[in-house]
């Protein structure tokens, strides 16, 4: 089962993903966020993957069409807060390139930043 919690401040969306991302619900995420880049013209796009326990490929072909749909789109797709397993994976499918460390740390900082201004 994936859940999706959707936060939006300031011209960033942040998706935070609990649970499974499998070939039964990969396509819940690409539905969401596709309209989002495409006609809502959102400029950022922040997943954090804090809370997924698992992911397979179907999983990660979802990561990899939302990558390329952000590029048509001119928006900007961060991930943040990998875990451990996930980060395996996703080397092993020979994706390390899908995270940069650089690009992670600034989807961390937005991320706190916007999580503080929450709070106020």
């Amino acid at each position: 089962m994936l859940r999706m919690n959707v936060e939006y401040e300031k011209g960033i969306f942040i998706i935070r993903l609990n649970g499974s991302l499998n070939r039964n619900n990969s396509h819940k995420l690409t539905n969401y966020i596709e309209p989002l880049l495409k006609k809502h013209k959102v400029p950022y796009v922040i997943i954090n993957l804090q809370d997924l326990k698992e992911i397979d490929e179907t999983g990660v072909d979802a990561l990899l069409r939302i990558k390329c749909i952000r590029k048509k789109a001119h928006a900007k797709l961060y991930l943040c807060a990998v875990p451990l397993n996930i980060l395996k994976s996703l080397k092993r499918l020979h994706l390390k390139h899908f995270l940069s460390e650089e690009k992670t740390k600034k989807a961390i900082e937005v991320n706190d930043e916007l999580r503080k201004s929450f709070e106020r």
